[in-house]
């Protein structure tokens, strides 16, 4: 993307042209803001501008919500996101955001005040040393006190730059972080999934001190599937304490609910036999022609409970045998997560010469992990995420 773009100093002048006189608005401001500041100083000029974070606008006007990374603010509040973690596409969501900020901010009174005149935000020496050791790549990362004890485990597909994000923020977890770190170690994974699930098994390992909320399973709530007395397949969301083996489990209630309206959609169940719907008679899809009366009995049980079978098959794995093969570490690798009947067996990488065709091969070169809940979820959860990942059904030698 960048290989035909102009160097910094063929630009430098027209950036101060167009940033006179005006107030720098970037989600996380002190990052983008101090990259501008480090290119100007080798430059020998001191940048300086107004800036406005929209992080802390965001915490100010809508307080409360679940996270406040652009992407996930963003699907929050229903603001369209293309092109993540490209310019432009960060740029526009963040354009989408400010207006509704100052849309939200009737008297203008808490953006007046949230303007800087500068940002306080310095790293430390001994910081800035360590992250420019660090790899603009994914994986996990391990911060250590100066005792060597892991104080905070973490994953990124940008360790470097999840990093600087710590070591700048102003939040009583990152002040902490910050005063606390004296080396930072890494483990880079390739693959984002692979990152997700060395991060949940470390931690619950380690238990590292400032990593409290992430130490015992976070996805609390299930869907669960029962027979009614008219033998129909009903799902249930509830607290997965609750019950036993769900049929896959969410972070919330709210991710639950969006994710089986997507379910009774695609497999035409009815909203009011997954619990979505609560009425007496039938269920609204019933009026628009997209359920089949299974609220009203017209439509047999036996051909209801085949679509909501397929739709538990869909949701998630079990009995499956399968490998996901995605990224490796490096450009000629490949990495993979490997099922087999249904429970999660291990991690691995092979080289991209090795042409995938016995899975024998892979399990003598797999790395063991345990299955747990989180990690059945993790896979799920990814698997949904990522329609175009390649997975390779196989059958099993026993």
């Amino acid at each position: 993307m960048l290989v035909n773009a102009p160097k910094f100093h063929e630009v430098a002048k027209r950036i101060l042209e167009i940033t006179e006189n005006s107030i720098f608005v970037a989600h996380n401001t002190s990052f983008d803001y101090r990259v501008l500041k480090t290119e100007y100083n080798r430059l020998g000029y001191n940048f300086k501008r107004n800036t406005l974070c929209t992080v802390e606008l965001s915490k100010k006007l809508i307080p409360n919500m679940g996270s406040y990374s652009l992407g996930k603010l963003t699907k929050q509040l229903g603001i369209p996101l293309t092109k993540r973690h490209r310019a432009s596409g960060d740029a526009d969501a963040t354009v989408k955001l400010f207006k509704l900020l100052l849309a939200k901010d009737l008297s203008k009174e808490i953006i007046k005040t949230s303007i800087k005149s500068k940002i306080k935000k310095n790293i430390s020496n001994n910081l800035i040393s360590i992250l420019n050791d660090l790899p603009n790549k994914a994986g996990i990362y391990y911060i250590h006190n100066d005792k060597c004890e892991i104080i905070y485990i973490g994953k990124s597909n940008n360790i470097k730059k999840r990093l600087n994000q710590h070591f700048t923020g102003e939040d009583k977890k990152s002040k902490k972080i910050q005063l606390n770190t004296n080396s930072v170690s890494y483990d880079l994974t390739g693959s984002e999934l692979i990152a997700l699930l060395k991060e949940s098994n470390q931690i619950k390992f380690h238990k590292p001190l400032y990593n409290r909320k992430l130490r015992k399973n976070k996805y609390p709530i299930g869907l669960f599937k029962y027979i009614d007395e008219k033998k129909y397949i009903n799902f249930k969301i509830s607290k997965s304490d609750k019950f036993k083996d769900p049929i896959t489990t969410f972070q919330n209630l709210t991710h639950a609910n969006s994710y089986l309206n997507k379910i009774v959609e695609k497999y035409q169940l009815c909203q009011k036999i997954c619990g979505l719907y609560k009425t007496q008679s039938h269920c609204f899809n019933y009026t628009i022609d997209q359920c089949k009366g299974a609220c009203l009995e017209h439509e047999d049980h036996k051909t209801y409970n085949e679509r909501a079978k397929e739709a538990i098959n869909y949701l998630n794995f079990s009995g499956k045998n399968f490998a996901i093969i995605d990224k490796g570490r490096d450009v000629d690798e490949n990495s993979f997560i490997l099922v087999e009947k249904g429970v999660f067996i291990g991690i691995g990488y092979f080289n991209l010469n090795y042409q995938f065709n016995n899975v024998n091969i892979l399990k003598n070169i797999l790395i063991p992990m345990k299955n747990n809940r989180d990690n059945q979820h993790i896979i799920q959860s990814y698997l949904r995420r990522k329609k175009d990942i390649k997975v390779v059904y196989y059958l099993s030698n026993e």
